[in-house]
Order: structure tokens, then C-alpha cells, then sequence
């Protein structure tokens, strides 16, 4: 009795439930619960860090492009883009996507959303007047992209990380295409595009003015009429000295300019290319197309068919001079060859002549690098200077600059020749829209499957699962 006495009844009690079957096993669930919760953190904590985003659409309509994904990865200093979207505003969403996109390929850049109208100080420092601007600032530099895509908010890191602008500079006075011309001929096209890409583009007279300081590039597009000689000496001193130039010449023009380029192991022929291919994407016999690309810079990763209207070939002569380094840069395919009977053209009548005409694949651009020994210096200094030649300008002309990968070659070609090398890649495709079109048939199959089939098997599964409980 003593003993009872002396006995805790609380003791007991807190005993008597912690043997208790239920007891282990709620604790068994317990500790299961949080180590599964632990791992979930774990997992969570592993994958804000490491990552991998893998895009299954057709298209990669969510995936940043090439281009993009090399600026990013490129990036030396810190961007961050301020997005100032009202709430609820259509394509906040999408826009947000798109940031995430960007930051997942670089750690450097970062993105904020802001209110205007919750946070009109904000607004009023970065001066937004309107809704769905984004602010890219890197290093003291801003910059504004209105209504923002991903082309537009790449080129404004460009231009917020880039020290300065690389100015380019097209030739005129011979009857080249202009870069005002907004006509079929113009080239309007390509100098807005070449100014998204960050440059400068300007007009050269090279008879009256002299070389700017300044000139990244010189492009020399489809001269109607002949070099003077003391043109031609600038293009030469300015080349000795490391310049970078850019040739598109025609067919039958431009002798100087022809026998110019045979002092850097370039041949233009006298011909016009002539490809039966053209004919089945529905384009002249006189347009070849171009899908043979040798591995360089400028056409790596590029599998793209281009057209050349009118073009002539582009040969690299057999014995390269000492100092230079020439290749061949695009093709045409085994249907073409080089006509060298201009008045069979003319009359619209060409035929290919084993004796005379050459069989295709036909050469329609070079890659030249000049290696310049500089004057008065070591002689172990070298500058090199790099020329790209094409046997055709109408490619990158307003009619053609936006067909297939027209654009694409000509801005490429522009970012090798000024050292751009986070612009060599293939721009963003636009988003295809592919509808799914039914038969009648399969209308029919998917209406009675979806909306009433399936309900109706729910409905019945539920129904007999009711029956079966009223019965207990």
C-alpha cells in the first residue's frame, strides 16, 4: 500500500502512452514526414543553384537564341533590367518568362518589376511615361526598350555594357546601294538592322573625304561605276594598316576593284551563276541558292539556304601569297554553273558549254587575312587586316535581306569583320503558329470522347461507388 502510494500517476499515464502501438507508429509517420521534408528542401535548396531547363517545342519558342545565350555568357560586368509594368498588366507574364530566361544563362544579370503607380518616385527617377518600359542599366549607362522582346532587351545590354560604338562605313559615289534608299534596291534594311546590332552606320565619299579615324569597316555594295586610282590607294593604305572591308561586286563591274583584289589572292570571274534549283522555290534561273557553307566563324552553326541574285563566282587563287590566308566561304550547289556567255543571258537563253562554263558547286564569297608587317617597327609585329569578298550585293538589298538566311549572313559577315564576336549566330526565329486542322471525322471523335464520353464515366463510376456504400 505504501508503494501505491508513492506511485506518479502522471508518470504512469505518460508511460502507458508512450508504449502504446498508436503512439510508434505516429511517431513513425512523424519522423517520416519530416525527413521526407527534408529531402524536398534539400532538393529545392540543390536546384535554385544547379538547374537545367530543357525546351521540347518545335520552334524553341522558350529558349533565347544563340546570339542571346553568347552576349550573356560574355557579360564582364553586372546588368540589371527594371520592368515597370502595372498590375495585371497583359504581358507581364511573358515578359517575366522571358527575364527568367536570362538570368538563368547569366549570373551577372538580375530584373526587378516596379509599379508605376504604387511607386511613382521610381518611375519619375528613371523618367517612364509609359507602361511596359524596361530599364537596362549596367555600370552607370542605361537604357530603355519600350514594348520588350528578346532582341530588344539583348541589344540594350550591348549598348549598357559596350564602352563605345564601332562605326561602319559604306562607300558611295559609284552608284552603290544607298543605306537611305528605302526602295527594292535600298539598303534601308540593313542599316537598321545594323544599328539594333550597336553600330554606327555612315556614308563615306571617298573621293573627296579621307579615311575616317573612326572606321571599324568599310563596305564597299555594288558599285555601278568604276574606282580613280587615288580611291583605290586609300583602300589599300587602309587595309596595310589593319583595316577591315567588306567587297560585294556584281557581275561585270568594277575592273579596278577586280584586279585590286587579285594582290590579296581573290579572283572575281566574268561570269553570272546560273542554278536550275531556283526554279523549284519558284525564283529566276539567275538566283542561285546557296546551303554549302565551310566551317569559319561567320557561317558556323549556320544551315540556312540563302539566295544570291545575280552573282558572279568568287575564286581563291591556287597560289596564295605570302602573308595572306584565303578561303572559300560559301557555295552553290552541284545544279549550278558559271555562264561566261554574257549574251546568252541577255537573250534570256543560257546553256551550259563543258568548253567554256564551269560545273557547279560555284564559289560566291572569300575569306581573306592579310598579315601587315608594321612600318618602322620590330619586324615581329604584325597587324592583321581581314577582307570578305561576295560576287553578289543584291543578297542583302531590301527585297532579299529579310528572305530565308539572307540577313543573317550579312550581319554575320558584318560582326566577324568589326571583331564582334558575341554577334555571330543565328537571330531569334519568329514564334510558327501551327494549328491543328481535324477532319470531320476526327472533330466528331474528339467531341464524343472529351465532352461526353469522359463525364459520362466519371458519372457512372460515381454512381455505382454510391450504391455500393448505400448497401453497407
Amino acid at each position: 500500500m505504501e508503494g501505491l502510494k508513492n506511485m506518479n500517476p502522471k508518470k504512469g499515464l505518460l508511460t502507458n502512452f508512450l508504449t502504446k502501438r498508436s503512439t510508434r507508429y505516429g511517431v513513425n509517420m512523424l519522423l517520416m514526414i519530416l525527413i521526407f521534408l527534408g529531402i524536398i528542401i534539400f532538393i529545392e535548396a540543390i536546384s535554385v543553384r544547379h538547374h537545367k531547363r530543357i525546351d521540347l517545342t518545335e520552334d524553341s519558342r522558350y529558349s533565347l537564341s544563340q546570339q542571346s545565350r553568347q552576349v550573356l555568357s560574355s557579360l564582364q560586368k553586372d546588368v540589371k533590367a527594371t520592368a515597370f509594368y502595372k498590375e495585371g498588366q497583359r504581358d507581364k507574364d511573358s515578359i517575366r518568362d522571358l527575364l527568367d530566361q536570362f538570368v538563368y544563362h547569366s549570373k551577372r544579370f538580375k530584373f526587378e518589376f516596379i509599379d508605376p503607380d504604387r511607386n511613382p518616385v521610381k518611375a519619375n527617377k528613371y523618367k517612364i511615361d509609359s507602361y511596359g518600359t524596361i530599364v537596362v542599366e549596367s555600370n552607370g549607362r542605361q537604357e530603355k526598350v519600350y514594348m520588350g522582346d528578346e532582341e530588344k532587351i539583348t541589344n540594350a545590354i550591348l549598348k549598357a555594357t559596350s564602352d563605345k560604338k564601332k562605326t561602319i562605313h559604306f562607300v558611295k559615289g559609284h552608284g552603290e546601294n544607298e543605306i537611305l534608299d528605302f526602295g527594292k534596291d535600298g539598303y534601308s534594311a540593313a542599316k537598321m538592322a545594323l544599328e539594333d546590332e550597336n553600330y554606327y552606320v555612315k556614308e563615306l565619299f571617298l573621293l573627296r573625304e579621307e579615311m575616317p579615324h573612326d572606321a571599324s569597316l568599310l563596305v564597299i555594295s555594288g558599285p555601278k561605276k568604276d574606282f580613280f586610282e587615288p580611291e583605290i590607294e586609300k583602300i589599300e593604305t587602309y587595309i596595310e594598316k589593319g583595316g577591315r572591308v567588306l567587297f560585294m561586286i556584281d557581275p561585270y563591274t568594277s575592273s579596278r576593284i577586280k584586279e585590286f583584289l587579285k594582290k590579296y589572292s581573290v579572283i572575281l570571274g566574268d561570269d553570272i551563276i546560273v542554278d536550275v534549283l531556283s526554279r523549284l522555290f519558284g525564283a529566276d534561273y539567275l538566283t542561285p541558292v546557296v546551303s554549302n557553307y565551310r566551317y569559319h566563324p561567320i557561317t558556323k552553326d549556320f544551315n540556312i539556304a540563302s539566295f544570291f541574285p545575280v552573282s558572279r563566282s568568287v575564286e581563291v587563287d591556287k597560289e596564295i601569297k605570302e602573308g595572306i590566308s584565303a578561303e572559300i566561304l560559301v557555295s552553290t550547289g552541284d545544279g549550278s554553273w558559271s555562264e561566261t556567255d554574257k549574251k546568252s543571258i541577255e537573250e534570256g537563253k543560257p546553256a551550259f558549254d563543258d568548253k567554256k562554263d564551269r560545273k557547279g558547286p560555284i564559289p560566291v564569297a572569300a575569306v581573306v587575312t592579310i598579315e601587315n608587317k608594321s612600318k618602322g617597327e620590330d619586324d615581329k609585329k604584325t597587324r592583321k587586316a581581314s577582307l570578305v569578298v561576295f560576287g553578289d550585293s543584291n543578297f542583302a538589298n531590301n527585297t532579299y535581306f529579310r528572305l530565308s538566311g539572307n540577313g543573317d549572313l550579312f550581319l554575320n559577315t558584318i560582326g566577324w569583320l568589326a571583331e564582334e564576336g558575341e554577334l555571330i549566330a543565328i537571330r531569334k526565329k519568329r514564334k510558327n503558329i501551327s494549328p491543328v486542322v481535324l477532319t470531320r471525322f476526327q472533330g466528331k471523335v474528339v467531341f464524343w470522347s472529351s465532352v461526353i464520353f469522359l463525364p459520362l464515366t466519371v458519372l457512372l463510376i460515381g454512381a455505382v461507388v454510391f450504391q455500393k456504400r448505400r448497401k453497407k
